[in-house]
């Protein structure tokens, strides 16, 4: 049966990730991997540069700040001990994270899918950093490699009500919907200040009920209230994926949870080179030099109960994430809801209190005030055993790590299950199994459980989902296999899709900057889409490069499917099936 975690365990789940990995860096040797990077991978030459002396600081640690770093390191000649990544809570990754053990439960609040065709500068980064279990491979290499190997093709993409798999081959669109959707790819985006999915298809509200709706809205946990540049972004840069989005094919999967497979990798490379990390120093604000040029003087930063200063001198740079969206997030158990903490997150608030210092800081009030809109909840189930996975398996046909998403079409809560190949921790013993699912309608009743998604305990969330894969007269039985099911709520998890004015984000280097740039979900990329690794690790190469005036090395544009006629030929033929 599911046990009830104590409280300090709970609160302790997502360090746990941070545990195992200093673990396992050990166990390989930091020498190695030390000697690896500096070594073999960086064999590329380039320019002189002089930044003996300067001094960066990072504010955050997510994905975005670690691969400052690490351009900093490989492109800038830098030195380790004169980049400082400030984090505010008590573990490095942000948003890719991934902990737990086989006695308490595991825990991913989501599950990060890459892309191979349209991650160009992430695939790039990370051919650069040594796999933490294979040194002479890079994690480019150890990914690609796994995926190839374990390829993804969803036979059971949507399911109704009564538990029957529909046939999504037809994206179930009337001649409304079509000129709709075709328009919305010619429009200028300056004509979309506010708009939201729902507005622009509101002559047509019969879009929402195709299959092509449910399945793009679930891949990439769009709501009808979301902006219409987001979704139009996604429809231009993910087209190619337009045709197969039925099977998921275009889905690359890491081998475990994104935090072991891809942050763990980087820090150690980072750590090798000695770049200083400061673990749970909230920064709480930034001075500026007085006059209309944008210069950081000085971070303020909080240990403990103690307010500290950083000045920064002549040469100095600050870097900001400015905006998290798994702030705020909190776990339940197998018996206790989690809490619905609705307060400005503290990335917001930072964010805030600077754009009110400076123009063209932008505008966080879209993203961070409504968390009604932009929350959704998460739950990942440890068994013991595989019994479950194996019911899971016999209901829609896929072995784990090949369907990528299920998606309950009918299910009050929009309710999805990711079931990810299996061991996907590095920790997780071989008679455990794990998956993980979601709800994006949180506060509404379930069809089954007559309660609202966020109220649910861990079990009660089970049951809905059990009753939805039509294994009620088992559910006794799966129970007593149940180590835990732990619910994430997230109330800004959807906050980077808020609709926004074109303004509201800023620019990755302000104008006026002169030593301060904003990178993340959160800043404006002309034609990228936000809510993916390739935003975070594009935006800090592009600050990266401008700051720092690199030339030896060119930052990969966005690939424009949308212009390649073969693509466009299959997407018509895909539009009239």
């Amino acid at each position: 049966m599911g046990k009830k975690l104590k409280k300090n365990n709970i609160k302790i789940l997502l360090t746990l990730g941070a545990i195992t990995g200093v673990a396992t860096v050990a166990t390989l040797g930091l020498n190695k991997i030390k000697n690896k990077a500096k070594n073999t991978i960086f064999t590329e030459s380039f320019e002189y540069m002089d930044n003996e002396d300067k001094q960066v600081y990072f504010i955050g640690g997510g994905l975005a700040s670690l691969a400052g770093a690490a351009y900093l390191i490989r492109d800038c000649n830098f030195k380790g001990e004169n980049i400082h990544v400030i984090e505010g809570t008590k573990i490095f990754g942000g948003s890719n994270d991934g902990g737990g053990n086989h006695v308490n439960g595991f825990i991913c609040r989501g599950g990060r899918m890459l892309n191979e065709e349209t991650y160009e500068n992430f695939w790039e980064l990370f051919s650069s950093i040594p796999s933490l279990e294979f040194p002479e491979k890079s994690v480019t290499e150890e990914i690609l490699n796994f995926d190839h190997l374990h390829p993804t093709h969803s036979q059971a993409r949507l399911v109704d009500k009564n538990g029957a798999i529909q046939d999504v081959k037809s994206m179930g669109f009337n001649n409304a919907d079509r000129m709709a959707l075709a328009k919305l790819m010619t429009v200028s985006e300056e004509k979309l200040d506010d708009m939201t999915i729902e507005d622009w298809f509101k002559h047509t509200p019969h879009f929402f009920e195709t299959n092509f709706w449910y399945m793009w809205q679930t891949t990439f946990a769009f709501q009808k209230w979301s902006s219409l540049f987001e979704f139009k972004r996604y429809m231009e840069r993910m087209i190619f994926e337009y045709s197969r989005i039925e099977t998921l094919e275009g889905v690359t999967r890491t081998e475990y949870n994104q935090y072991e497979s891809l942050i763990m990798p980087l820090k150690a490379y980072l750590d090798s080179f000695g770049v200083d990390f400061m673990i749970n120093i909230p920064v709480i604000d930034l001075e500026f030099k007085e006059g209309e040029e944008i210069t950081v003087t000085a971070i303020h930063i909080k240990e403990g109960e103690e307010e500290k200063i950083i000045k920064l001198k002549e040469g100095d740079v600050c870097i900001m994430t400015n905006g998290c969206m798994t702030d705020n997030a909190t776990l339940g158990d197998y018996s206790t809801p989690p809490e619905y903490k609705t307060a400005h997150p503290m990335s917001g608030e930072l964010w805030e209190r600077i754009a009110k210092k400076k123009v063209g800081l932008g505008n966080p009030e879209p993203f961070f005030k409504h968390p009604e809109q932009t929350n959704w909840e998460s739950f990942t189930v440890t068994c013991k055993g595989n019994k479950l996975l194996k019911l899971i398996e016999h209901f829609s046909g896929n072995i784990p790590g090949s369907g990528a998403l299920m998606t309950f079409k009918d299910s009050s809560w929009l309710m999805s299950i990711v079931v990810a190949a299996q061991p996907h921790f590095k920790n997780q013993p071989l008679d455990t199994t794990i998956f993980w699912g979601y709800g994006l309608y949180t506060d509404r009743e379930g069809d089954y459980i007559k309660k609202p998604m966020r109220d649910c305990t861990g079990e009660e969330i089970l049951t809905e989902l059990l009753y939805h894969l039509h294994l009620e007269e088992e559910i006794d039985e799966i129970k007593k296999t149940i180590v835990n099911v732990i619910p994430c709520m997230m109330p800004y998890i959807d906050s980077q899709f808020q609709p926004r004015k074109m303004s509201d984000r800023p620019k990755v280097i302000p104008d006026g900057s002169t030593n301060f740039a904003m990178i993340g979900q959160f800043v404006e990329i002309p034609e990228d889409m936000v809510f993916t690794e390739e935003y975070s690790v594009r935006a800090a190469r592009m600050a990266i490069y401008e700051l720092f005036n690199v030339k030896h090395k060119k930052i990969r544009s966005v690939t424009q499917y949308k212009k390649d006629p073969r693509v466009l030929k299959k997407v018509l033929k895909k539009s009239y099936s």
